[in-house]
């Protein structure tokens, strides 16, 4: 604090009094209140988790090798091809599908083929389902193999095979 004789002999000497400025008594008020952020914070939360759940991928499950068997034997395309047991899709460069030599054009063209020859396969030897081997060229898109998969998936078909290959085997 200032002496007031001081200020008062200042005064007089013509320099100008100090400036003081009038402090408020602290109420507590001046603190922020953390709550509603902390609320919407949560909200934002919960929200963006309900949401992201919603986004999930479908997936083929691949089940591990059986570490107690020993290697499946080793069989070459044309083995696979001549067995009874299995449905060959051919996928080409250019993405048309043949199924057992027959194009398919569509999916549902590709459906009603896979389940026409899985009528034959079971007509004949009704033991189990019939397999489906994939064989898809090096160029062709992704997105029709999977297709493939997927309407062989939905035609019955349990166990799928693929395989790639380049310009010889198509």
């Amino acid at each position: 604090m200032t002496d007031p004789t001081a200020t008062a002999e200042s005064a007089a000497a013509g320099a100008p009094e100090p400036v003081r400025f009038h402090r408020p008594e602290d109420t507590g008020q001046g603190d922020l209140d953390m709550t509603p952020m902390v609320d919407v914070t949560f909200l934002l939360l919960i929200f963006f988790m309900v949401t992201a759940a919603f986004s999930l991928q479908k997936s083929l499950e691949v089940p591990p090798p059986d570490k107690q068997e020993h290697a499946a034997e080793t069989r070459t395309l044309e083995d696979i091809e001549e067995d009874d047991d299995y449905i060959v899709v051919r996928i080409a460069e250019d993405d048309s599908i043949f199924v057992d030599g027959i194009e398919a054009p569509s999916q549902q063209e590709l459906l009603f083929k896979l389940r026409e020859a899985r009528e034959a396969f079971s007509g004949s030897d009704s033991t189990g389902p019939s397999n489906l081997l994939v064989l898809a060229h090096g160029n062709c898109h992704h997105e029709t193999v999977v297709m493939a998969i997927d309407t062989g998936n939905a035609a019955g078909m349990e166990h799928v095979r693929l395989a790639t290959g380049g310009e010889e085997e198509f």
